[in-house]
Protein backbone atom coordinates (compact mmCIF):
# COMPACT_ATOMS: atom_id res chain seq x y z
CA UNK A 1 0.00 0.00 0.00
CA UNK A 2 1.30 3.68 -1.02
CA UNK A 3 0.57 6.66 1.37
CA UNK A 4 -0.17 9.80 -0.50
CA UNK A 5 1.67 13.25 0.57
CA UNK A 6 0.19 16.15 1.11
CA UNK A 7 1.16 18.97 -1.18
CA UNK A 8 2.46 22.00 0.51
CA UNK A 9 -0.13 24.05 1.50
CA UNK A 10 -0.16 27.13 -0.14
CA UNK A 11 -1.24 24.32 -3.14
CA UNK A 12 -3.28 22.67 -1.12
CA UNK A 13 -5.43 26.04 -0.38
CA UNK A 14 -5.38 26.47 -4.29
CA UNK A 15 -6.75 23.13 -5.03
CA UNK A 16 -9.40 23.64 -2.15
CA UNK A 17 -10.66 26.69 -3.97
CA UNK A 18 -10.41 25.42 -7.27
CA UNK A 19 -12.27 22.61 -6.40
CA UNK A 20 -15.36 24.16 -4.69
CA UNK A 21 -15.36 26.93 -7.26
CA UNK A 22 -15.97 23.92 -9.86
CA UNK A 23 -18.55 22.10 -7.73
CA UNK A 24 -20.32 25.35 -7.54
CA UNK A 25 -20.33 25.63 -11.72
CA UNK A 26 -21.15 22.07 -12.34
CA UNK A 27 -24.37 22.65 -9.26
CA UNK A 28 -25.89 24.91 -12.26
CA UNK A 29 -26.27 22.36 -14.81
CA UNK A 30 -29.19 20.68 -13.31
CA UNK A 31 -31.17 23.53 -13.81
CA UNK A 32 -30.52 24.95 -17.12
CA UNK A 33 -30.82 21.08 -17.98
CA UNK A 34 -34.48 21.06 -16.51
CA UNK A 35 -35.25 24.47 -17.67
CA UNK A 36 -34.22 22.43 -21.58
CA UNK A 37 -36.54 19.77 -21.08
CA UNK A 38 -39.34 22.04 -20.02
CA UNK A 39 -38.66 23.32 -23.47
CA UNK A 40 -39.28 20.31 -25.51
CA UNK A 41 -35.62 19.29 -26.05
CA UNK A 42 -35.07 15.39 -25.19
CA UNK A 43 -32.22 14.20 -23.17
CA UNK A 44 -29.78 13.24 -26.05
CA UNK A 45 -30.63 16.74 -27.23
CA UNK A 46 -30.02 18.61 -24.54
CA UNK A 47 -26.70 17.11 -23.72
CA UNK A 48 -25.49 17.88 -27.62
CA UNK A 49 -26.37 21.28 -27.17
CA UNK A 50 -24.28 21.72 -23.94
CA UNK A 51 -21.31 19.96 -25.96
CA UNK A 52 -22.06 22.06 -29.54
CA UNK A 53 -21.48 25.31 -27.49
CA UNK A 54 -18.24 23.65 -25.70
CA UNK A 55 -16.93 21.84 -28.23
CA UNK A 56 -15.09 25.05 -30.22
CA UNK A 57 -13.88 26.15 -26.98
CA UNK A 58 -11.97 23.01 -25.88
CA UNK A 59 -10.71 22.88 -29.54
CA UNK A 60 -9.38 26.27 -29.55
CA UNK A 61 -7.56 25.84 -26.48
CA UNK A 62 -5.80 22.75 -27.62
CA UNK A 63 -4.64 24.13 -30.44
CA UNK A 64 -3.30 27.05 -28.33
CA UNK A 65 -1.55 24.69 -25.95
CA UNK A 66 0.12 22.38 -28.92
CA UNK A 67 0.77 25.84 -30.77
CA UNK A 68 2.44 27.28 -27.95
CA UNK A 69 4.15 24.13 -25.96
CA UNK A 70 5.20 22.43 -29.02
CA UNK A 71 7.14 19.77 -26.61
CA UNK A 72 3.08 19.03 -25.32
CA UNK A 73 3.06 16.99 -29.11
CA UNK A 74 5.76 14.46 -28.25
CA UNK A 75 3.62 13.20 -25.19
CA UNK A 76 0.40 12.31 -27.55
CA UNK A 77 1.55 8.71 -28.57
CA UNK A 78 -1.33 6.29 -29.65
CA UNK A 79 -1.64 4.34 -26.81
CA UNK A 80 -1.93 7.88 -24.40
CA UNK A 81 -4.53 9.96 -26.81
CA UNK A 82 -6.37 6.64 -26.56
CA UNK A 83 -6.28 6.18 -23.49
CA UNK A 84 -7.13 9.53 -22.51
CA UNK A 85 -10.17 9.59 -24.99
CA UNK A 86 -11.63 6.34 -23.22
CA UNK A 87 -11.30 7.97 -20.00
CA UNK A 88 -12.83 11.44 -21.31
CA UNK A 89 -15.72 9.41 -22.70
CA UNK A 90 -16.00 7.55 -19.67
CA UNK A 91 -16.69 10.79 -17.51
CA UNK A 92 -17.92 13.19 -19.74
CA UNK A 93 -20.00 11.02 -21.94
CA UNK A 94 -21.20 8.26 -20.51
CA UNK A 95 -21.44 9.84 -17.00
CA UNK A 96 -22.97 13.00 -18.30
CA UNK A 97 -25.78 10.95 -20.22
CA UNK A 98 -26.54 8.94 -17.25
CA UNK A 99 -27.40 12.09 -15.18
CA UNK A 100 -29.15 13.88 -18.20
CA UNK A 101 -31.50 10.71 -18.13
CA UNK A 102 -31.51 10.65 -14.52
CA UNK A 103 -32.96 13.96 -14.64
CA UNK A 104 -35.90 13.20 -16.89
CA UNK A 105 -37.57 11.53 -13.57
CA UNK A 106 -36.51 13.07 -10.56
CA UNK A 107 -35.82 16.61 -9.03
CA UNK A 108 -32.64 18.69 -9.67
CA UNK A 109 -32.35 18.79 -6.07
CA UNK A 110 -32.80 14.95 -5.58
CA UNK A 111 -30.34 14.80 -8.43
CA UNK A 112 -27.61 16.43 -7.04
CA UNK A 113 -27.94 14.94 -3.26
CA UNK A 114 -27.67 11.42 -5.48
CA UNK A 115 -24.53 12.44 -7.30
CA UNK A 116 -23.15 14.30 -4.23
CA UNK A 117 -22.34 10.52 -3.04
CA UNK A 118 -19.35 10.25 -5.86
CA UNK A 119 -16.56 11.03 -2.63
CA UNK A 120 -17.80 7.65 -1.47
CA UNK A 121 -17.08 5.75 -4.32
CA UNK A 122 -14.19 7.52 -4.84
CA UNK A 123 -12.86 5.91 -1.64
CA UNK A 124 -14.04 2.53 -2.33
CA UNK A 125 -12.47 2.43 -6.01
CA UNK A 126 -9.24 4.07 -4.47
CA UNK A 127 -9.31 1.04 -2.33
CA UNK A 128 -10.59 -1.94 -4.46
CA UNK A 129 -8.74 -0.88 -7.67
CA UNK A 130 -5.84 1.19 -7.12
CA UNK A 131 -4.26 0.49 -3.97
CA UNK A 132 -5.27 3.41 -1.47
CA UNK A 133 -5.51 2.44 2.20
CA UNK A 134 -9.10 1.97 3.54
CA UNK A 135 -9.74 4.54 6.21
CA UNK A 136 -12.71 3.01 8.32
CA UNK A 137 -13.75 5.87 10.16
CA UNK A 138 -14.97 7.38 7.01
CA UNK A 139 -17.53 4.59 6.92
CA UNK A 140 -20.07 6.40 9.53
CA UNK A 141 -20.34 9.65 7.43
CA UNK A 142 -21.32 7.53 4.52
CA UNK A 143 -23.71 6.21 6.20
CA UNK A 144 -25.13 9.49 7.77
CA UNK A 145 -24.97 10.62 3.89
CA UNK A 146 -27.25 8.19 2.92
CA UNK A 147 -30.06 7.98 5.85
CA UNK A 148 -30.23 11.92 4.14
CA UNK A 149 -31.06 10.20 0.89
CA UNK A 150 -33.14 7.44 2.17
CA UNK A 151 -34.84 10.51 3.70
CA UNK A 152 -36.12 12.14 0.82
CA UNK A 153 -36.38 9.32 -1.58
CA UNK A 154 -39.04 7.89 1.06
CA UNK A 155 -40.80 11.22 0.73
CA UNK A 156 -40.81 11.45 -2.83
CA UNK A 157 -41.81 7.73 -3.57
CA UNK A 158 -44.79 9.09 -1.01
CA UNK A 159 -45.83 11.80 -3.34
CA UNK A 160 -44.46 11.05 -6.47
CA UNK A 161 -43.53 7.53 -7.32
CA UNK A 162 -42.97 7.82 -11.25
CA UNK A 163 -39.91 7.01 -12.22
CA UNK A 164 -38.35 7.78 -9.03
CA UNK A 165 -36.56 4.75 -8.95
CA UNK A 166 -35.17 4.27 -12.36
CA UNK A 167 -34.36 8.11 -11.88
CA UNK A 168 -32.56 7.26 -9.03
CA UNK A 169 -30.26 4.17 -10.73
CA UNK A 170 -29.71 6.65 -13.55
CA UNK A 171 -27.86 9.47 -11.81
CA UNK A 172 -26.29 6.42 -9.23
CA UNK A 173 -24.96 5.18 -11.83
CA UNK A 174 -23.43 8.70 -12.56
CA UNK A 175 -21.89 9.22 -9.45
CA UNK A 176 -20.18 5.85 -10.17
CA UNK A 177 -18.66 5.89 -13.80
CA UNK A 178 -17.69 9.93 -12.56
CA UNK A 179 -16.13 8.46 -9.48
CA UNK A 180 -13.70 5.89 -11.86
CA UNK A 181 -12.98 8.62 -13.96
CA UNK A 182 -11.71 10.77 -11.43
CA UNK A 183 -9.18 7.41 -10.43
CA UNK A 184 -8.42 6.79 -13.98
CA UNK A 185 -8.11 10.79 -15.31
CA UNK A 186 -5.62 11.74 -12.35
CA UNK A 187 -3.71 9.05 -13.98
CA UNK A 188 -3.69 10.44 -17.87
CA UNK A 189 -3.03 13.98 -16.25
CA UNK A 190 -0.05 13.22 -14.61
CA UNK A 191 1.52 12.38 -18.24
CA UNK A 192 -0.33 15.27 -20.29
CA UNK A 193 -1.03 17.62 -17.62
CA UNK A 194 -4.48 18.76 -16.86
CA UNK A 195 -5.32 21.21 -19.70
CA UNK A 196 -4.43 18.82 -22.21
CA UNK A 197 -6.24 15.95 -21.11
CA UNK A 198 -8.83 18.29 -20.11
CA UNK A 199 -9.59 18.80 -24.34
CA UNK A 200 -8.62 15.25 -25.44
CA UNK A 201 -11.31 14.24 -22.88
CA UNK A 202 -14.29 16.74 -23.25
CA UNK A 203 -13.63 17.06 -27.11
CA UNK A 204 -14.20 12.92 -27.46
CA UNK A 205 -17.32 13.57 -25.04
CA UNK A 206 -18.73 16.12 -27.21
CA UNK A 207 -18.20 14.35 -30.64
CA UNK A 208 -20.23 10.85 -28.85
CA UNK A 209 -22.86 13.47 -27.65
CA UNK A 210 -23.50 15.23 -31.13
CA UNK A 211 -23.10 11.96 -33.14
CA UNK A 212 -25.78 10.12 -30.71
CA UNK A 213 -27.77 13.56 -30.64
CA UNK A 214 -27.69 13.22 -34.93
CA UNK A 215 -28.84 9.89 -35.28
CA UNK A 216 -31.46 9.98 -32.53
CA UNK A 217 -32.95 13.42 -33.11
CA UNK A 218 -31.89 14.55 -36.64
CA UNK A 219 -29.75 17.07 -37.69
CA UNK A 220 -33.27 19.23 -38.82
CA UNK A 221 -33.60 19.36 -35.48
CA UNK A 222 -31.59 21.79 -34.27
CA UNK A 223 -32.86 24.53 -37.03
CA UNK A 224 -36.26 24.36 -35.07
CA UNK A 225 -34.41 25.94 -31.75
CA UNK A 226 -34.77 29.19 -30.58
CA UNK A 227 -33.02 31.48 -29.18
CA UNK A 228 -34.26 31.04 -25.67
CA UNK A 229 -33.11 27.26 -25.86
CA UNK A 230 -29.81 28.18 -27.52
CA UNK A 231 -29.25 30.62 -24.47
CA UNK A 232 -29.88 28.16 -22.13
CA UNK A 233 -27.69 25.85 -24.71
CA UNK A 234 -24.52 28.48 -23.92
CA UNK A 235 -25.29 28.92 -19.91
CA UNK A 236 -24.92 24.94 -20.01
CA UNK A 237 -21.58 24.86 -22.33
CA UNK A 238 -19.95 27.79 -21.04
CA UNK A 239 -20.65 27.61 -16.90
CA UNK A 240 -22.01 24.11 -16.59
CA UNK A 241 -19.18 22.39 -18.22
CA UNK A 242 -16.06 24.48 -19.79
CA UNK A 243 -15.10 26.28 -17.07
CA UNK A 244 -15.78 23.62 -13.85
CA UNK A 245 -14.10 21.00 -16.31
CA UNK A 246 -10.98 23.17 -16.01
CA UNK A 247 -11.20 23.43 -12.27
CA UNK A 248 -12.38 20.62 -11.13
CA UNK A 249 -9.23 18.95 -13.20
CA UNK A 250 -6.99 21.77 -12.36
CA UNK A 251 -8.10 20.86 -8.75
CA UNK A 252 -7.88 16.95 -9.36
CA UNK A 253 -4.25 17.64 -10.54
CA UNK A 254 -3.21 19.49 -7.41
CA UNK A 255 -4.81 17.93 -4.33
CA UNK A 256 -6.01 14.38 -6.22
CA UNK A 257 -9.15 12.80 -6.72
CA UNK A 258 -10.31 11.96 -3.01
CA UNK A 259 -9.78 15.76 -1.52
CA UNK A 260 -10.61 17.19 -4.94
CA UNK A 261 -13.95 14.82 -4.18
CA UNK A 262 -14.47 15.57 -0.89
CA UNK A 263 -15.18 19.70 -1.31
CA UNK A 264 -18.33 19.08 -3.11
CA UNK A 265 -20.29 19.82 -0.28
CA UNK A 266 -21.27 23.58 -1.60
CA UNK A 267 -22.54 21.65 -5.26
CA UNK A 268 -26.16 21.06 -3.65
CA UNK A 269 -26.46 24.08 -2.07
CA UNK A 270 -26.21 26.20 -4.89
CA UNK A 271 -28.84 23.31 -6.48
CA UNK A 272 -31.26 23.88 -3.90
CA UNK A 273 -31.22 27.70 -4.07
CA UNK A 274 -31.87 27.83 -7.93
CA UNK A 275 -34.18 25.11 -8.34
CA UNK A 276 -36.67 26.45 -5.44
CA UNK A 277 -36.24 29.91 -7.13
CA UNK A 278 -36.20 29.44 -10.52
CA UNK A 279 -37.69 25.72 -11.16
CA UNK A 280 -40.08 26.13 -8.20
CA UNK A 281 -39.41 22.80 -6.43
CA UNK A 282 -40.42 22.17 -3.19
CA UNK A 283 -38.36 22.51 -0.31
CA UNK A 284 -40.18 20.96 2.67
CA UNK A 285 -39.37 19.76 6.28
CA UNK A 286 -38.09 16.36 5.28
CA UNK A 287 -35.91 17.81 2.38
CA UNK A 288 -34.32 19.77 5.26
CA UNK A 289 -33.49 17.02 7.20
CA UNK A 290 -32.26 14.55 4.55
CA UNK A 291 -30.22 17.71 2.47
CA UNK A 292 -28.83 18.22 6.33
CA UNK A 293 -27.81 14.89 7.04
CA UNK A 294 -25.80 14.73 3.00
CA UNK A 295 -24.28 17.68 3.68
CA UNK A 296 -23.32 16.66 7.32
CA UNK A 297 -21.92 13.17 6.17
CA UNK A 298 -20.09 14.55 3.31
CA UNK A 299 -18.46 17.29 6.35
CA UNK A 300 -17.64 14.77 8.34
CA UNK A 301 -15.90 12.42 5.42
CA UNK A 302 -14.04 15.46 4.01
CA UNK A 303 -12.59 16.74 7.96
CA UNK A 304 -11.82 12.85 8.58
CA UNK A 305 -9.90 12.53 5.31
CA UNK A 306 -8.14 15.74 5.76
CA UNK A 307 -7.19 14.66 9.37
CA UNK A 308 -5.40 11.28 7.55
CA UNK A 309 -3.56 12.82 4.93
CA UNK A 310 -2.45 15.04 7.49
CA UNK A 311 -1.34 12.27 9.82
CA UNK A 312 0.32 10.36 6.91
CA UNK A 313 2.24 12.77 5.61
Amino acid sequence: MTTQISPAPRSDLLGYGLAFAGAALFSTKGVFIKLAFAAGVTTEGTLALRMLVALPVYLVILAMLLSRRPELKALLTPKTLAASMAVGALGYYLSSYLDFAGLAFVSAQYERLVLFTYPFFVLLFGVWFFGDRMIWQLVPPMLVSYAGLLVIFVWNLTVSPDGLLQGTLLVLGSALTFALYQHLAKRQMLILGSGLFTCIGMATAAVLAIGQSAVLDGVAAYAQYDSYIWSLAFMLGIFGTVLPSFLLNTAISRIGARATSSTASFGPIVTILLAVVILGEAFTPYHALGTALVLSGSWLFAKKERQYKIKSA
